[in-house]
């Protein structure tokens, strides 16, 4: 799967900040990966949805033996066909959700990330939805839910909470779209709006323990 490159269809003026930044984001020292992690990609897409610009997040199903249930950007392995990170998160995206990777324009490669619960270093791929298909969960084994969720909820204070896990551990969580997104994908969306300039102050006292459910699928990794 090849993006489309197009040259009448401009990314809109809104993600130009986080088309200039994004190559050069800061990456936590917690989340500098190890050289021996295996290599993935995810897609980070970028869409223009009825309410208004937007974010492509999955839901895991909760049957999957890592990372059940979890909220999460479309992505996985780089397998050894793909032509990189961007080939294999545009694959991914299309086995998850059914989405045209010829509607994507690829904007960046951000740096690697490192996913510990499964040991992989992982490669960010920003991308404008040009051109929006129909999405649906793919292989329901996999995939539960996938939802457009605006910018706008994720930054709304409202919505933003940090979750702690058992261990102690604290990281930023958003309720959004009827989930509860936490983990790596919370990590890197609490990144990825402070490249793209939309970040807004929020009460990051707020702190709630991980739901009983939330932390029995975790268990399963």
């Amino acid at each position: 799967m090849t993006p489309s490159t197009s040259e009448t269809s401009a990314p809109p003026a809104w993600l130009d900040r986080f088309i200039a930044e994004a190559p050069r984001m800061t990456v936590p020292s917690w989340l500098r990966p190890p050289a021996d992690a295996r290599p993935a990609a995810v897609l980070v897409l970028f869409g223009e949805g009825p309410d208004g610009p937007d974010l492509l997040l999955t839901q895991r199903a909760a049957t999957l033996r890592k990372h059940a249930g979890q909220p999460a950007f479309p992505g996985g392995r780089i397998d050894p066909g793909d032509d990189g990170p961007v080939g294999a998160a545009l694959r991914e995206a299309h086995e998850e959700t059914g989405l045209n990777p010829s509607g994507c324009d690829v904007l960046a490669t951000l740096p690697e990330l490192y996913l510990s619960r499964s040991n992989h270093r992982v490669t960010p791929v920003a991308a404008w939805w040009r051109e929006p298909s129909d999405v649906s969960p793919g292989h329901p084994g996999e995939v539960a839910a996938v939802a457009r969720v605006p910018i706008g909820e994720l930054t709304d204070p409202a919505n933003r909470l940090n979750v702690r896990h058992p261990s102690g551990f604290a990281g930023p969580a958003f309720r959004v779209r009827g989930m509860l997104v936490w983990g790596f994908t919370a990590m890197l969306l609490t990144e990825l709006l402070k490249v793209g300039g939309w970040d807004r102050p929020w009460d990051a006292g707020r702190v709630e323990d991980l739901p009983p459910d939330v932390l029995a699928l975790a268990a399963r990794g």
